[in-house]
């Protein structure tokens, strides 16, 4: 008996789905009150992904198979941190173009 392969776009959405459920969860059972915008955040990706099976249309904007953008998935990784009490992963860190020190 062959196994069916899995869809690759439904388990993106399935896993983006979890996501969000587990940060609201998260942030719920720690008692770490959300922002208005992250609470509309979670809220209208959710329904987007629920509705279009993606969060986001510009393909420049993430992979062809996942639920969600680059940018999308930065922000729920931090609201996911806040709700642990963790520190804010950073999200995109930008260094300056410095010079090496030499090698002594």
């Amino acid at each position: 008996m062959k196994r069916v392969p899995t869809d690759r776009k439904e388990a993106a959405k399935r896993a983006a789905l979890k996501a969000l459920k587990r940060a609201r969860k998260a942030a719920e059972a720690s008692g770490v009150p959300l922002s208005d915008w992250e609470g509309e955040f979670l809220g209208s990706v959710e329904g987007r992904v629920t509705t279009f099976g993606r969060a986001f249309g510009d393909p420049d904007k993430g992979a062809a198979g996942e639920a969600l953008s680059i940018l999308q998935g930065v922000k729920l990784k931090e609201i996911t941190a806040k709700a642990k009490g963790k520190a804010a992963p950073g999200g995109l860190k930008r260094t300056p173009f410095r010079k090496k020190p030499p090698n002594a």
